[in-house]
């Protein structure tokens, strides 16, 4: 059976870190670091206005040469966020992350946000679904999985 975003939210839990989209740069990198994650959402309210994360910051200051500190969040941050639901495979998690080239996706569902999950949550699940087939092939292969 398939490994589902569902999978991987019961594992790692629900948390969601967030900032306003008027929060400021500094209040943002201050709780990237506070909460040792890579991105947070943008939350106006329930709704999610955007997410940002280190590479987002990092680009907008080389663009502009500067970094003020006391800028909104906004300004720094993707508006169009990809989502998922808690059914969608960890394999199409894999393709649609890579085809997009983002490292975080939101999970979605009828309409409220439940959860967010990362490459590396995506990975690890790929990871042990490989390691569960290759304990399975090798228990067939020398009978012991069957009780010869």
């Amino acid at each position: 059976m398939y490994s589902r975003v569902e999978d991987i939210l019961k594992e790692k839990g629900n948390q969601i870190w967030s900032v306003s989209p008027d929060d400021t740069l500094l209040t943002t990198l201050l709780k990237l670091a506070e909460k040792n994650v890579g991105a947070l959402l943008v939350m106006d309210g329930e709704r999610i206005a955007g997410i940002v994360s280190e590479r987002d910051i990092v680009r907008e200051i080389a663009l502009h040469r500067a970094c003020v500190l006391d800028a909104p969040i906004k300004a720094f941050m993707t508006e169009d966020v990809i989502t998922v639901n808690s059914q969608t495979t960890v394999d199409e998690c894999m393709q649609l992350m890579t085809r997009a080239h983002i490292r975080h996706l939101p999970v979605v569902e009828g309409g409220k946000l439940v959860g967010i999950i990362s490459i590396g949550d995506v990975v690890k699940k790929v990871i042990e679904g490989q390691a569960s087939m290759i304990d399975d092939l090798e228990g067939y292969i020398t009978g012991d999985k069957f009780g010869r």
